[in-house]
């Protein structure tokens, strides 16, 4: 046997390999089921806030409404149960086909009772129902993000299926925050929350055409039932104690640095539909800009994150997304002192194209961290890390603006938010220098 341990090179894929790769029927599924999973994450926070703030809800009570997003937060308590139990009678489709199927069908019920409800049927119901939806969409994210990881044959396809995700989870973030806007404008919002629920299909069919991954079939083959004392110490435990047994005292400043990178974004997120509101803009206005910079700015945002992490490294370009993300954030302070179409088409454009060279960064870091057989908890515990900070102070955004607003004028405290904001960009820059120092001697001794 041979005792040299050294792993060749890998072959970088030629231009011509990589259209083929695209051809793969994975990264249409994938495509697919990015759209699905982006689709119920605004309707049940920012763009409920601008139904909400139609209907004269105050500042204060749409910021606290926004903590039905802290379901997202709350995924690993579920997601061992995701990893480990086929859904009854959907379980036949396979474990992680079965729970895609069961959690797009609860979104798209919530969705469409959420219609049915509205404001005028009491803030209690509608956040109820939001609640209801918030729940089956982190569900769906637990299994569709293990699904990414695992379909995958190598690591270059993890990168490949996650920019096919992000670039269906882009397009979903444009319906769900831009053209449902043209759409209430001229239909009412109950009508085009139930357009919402509709298009909630294109995840059911991408469900059914998936396939169930071999690679984790084979690595949870071994492991004890979920019932078992061995199984659920294993599932439940075992992810966290494999990531800092594999990490160690780098763990703890992964998980810092993964808490803080999305903060820009989170802090003041129920506040973008209501400062257009105030800032005075038709929703025909805002859903315009919306789309045509969403469309450009995100998508060129995907594709130079990738490039970007291929020619200058990974933590590199997590560094330069989130100084783009902090620029991004502070830029709608100018909207204050001008809110004309085209500074408030440079600001979206500069701010699309943040968030998405950013989180393309942030999701391959974070999918690089897992270990098959705990892939849906280890993955849910990354991507809870980074929300559960943001989301929670997100709450208060409402009462900040509205206390400044006292001393400052309404647009005069927008303005001090955005700017503050803006600045806990610094925070995850200085936490990704430490670390990026850090790891090389990983990754020089071969770990």
């Amino acid at each position: 046997m041979s005792t040299d341990n050294t792993a060749p090179p890998r072959r970088k894929r030629t231009a011509i390999e990589v259209l083929r790769a695209l051809r793969q029927p994975k990264v249409g599924v994938m495509l697919a089921l990015g759209f699905a999973s982006g689709l119920p994450f605004l309707l049940t926070q920012n763009t409920l806030g601008y139904w909400l703030r139609d209907e004269g809800t105050s500042l204060k009570v749409i910021g606290f409404i926004s903590w039905v997003g802290l379901a997202y937060v709350l995924k690993p308590v579920w997601s061992p149960i995701v990893d480990r139990v086929d859904v009854p009678l959907l379980g036949r489709l396979g474990r992680r086909r079965g729970w895609m199927l069961l959690s797009q069908i609860v979104v798209a019920a919530g969705l469409v009772a959420m219609a049915l409800v509205g404001p005028k049927g009491g803030l209690t119901a509608i956040g109820a129902f939001a609640v209801m939806v918030a729940f089956a969409s982190a569900t769906q994210d637990i299994v569709v993000d293990a699904w990414r990881i695992e379909a995958a044959s190598d690591p270059d396809e993890i990168g490949l299926i996650t920019s096919a995700y992000q670039l269906g989870y882009r397009v979903a973030i444009l319906v769900a925050d831009a053209a449902i806007i043209a759409g209430a404008a001229h239909f009412g919002w109950p009508m085009s929350y139930a357009a919402m629920a509709a298009l909630m299909a294109i995840g059911v069919v991408a469900s059914l055409f998936a396939f169930e991954p071999a690679r984790a079939e084979a690595a949870l083959h071994d492991k004890a039932p979920l019932w078992t004392l061995r199984g659920f110490f294993d599932a439940v435990v075992g992810p966290f104690v494999d990531f800092f047994a594999t990490h160690k005292a780098l763990g703890l400043l992964m998980l810092a640095a993964i808490a803080a990178y999305r903060l820009p974004d989170f802090l003041m997120g129920p506040m973008y539909n209501p400062f257009y509101h105030d800032l005075g803009l038709s929703k025909d206005a805002v859903a315009g800009v919306r789309l045509v910079t969403g469309l450009f700015g995100g998508f060129i945002g995907i594709a130079a994150s990738g490039l970007f992490a291929l020619r200058f490294g990974l933590f590199r370009t997590l560094i330069t997304g989130s100084v783009l993300q902090g620029l991004g954030t502070a830029s709608f302070a100018l909207l204050t002192l001008n809110h004309d179409i085209g500074p408030f088409t440079a600001v979206m454009a500069l701010d699309n194209f943040a968030q998405a060279f950013a989180g393309v960064a942030l999701v391959a870091y974070m999918s690089s961290l897992t270990n098959l057989g705990y892939t849906a908890t280890q993955y849910a515990l990354l991507s809870s890390t980074y929300a559960f900070l943001g989301k929670f102070l997100k709450g208060f955004s409402g009462a900040a603006v509205d206390g400044l607003s006292h001393s400052q004028g309404l647009m005069g405290a927008y303005a001090t938010a955005w700017i503050f904001t803006g600045l806990t960009a610094i925070p995850p820059i200085v936490l990704m220098l430490v670390l990026a120092r850090l790891s090389r001697p990983v990754a020089a001794s071969g770990r």
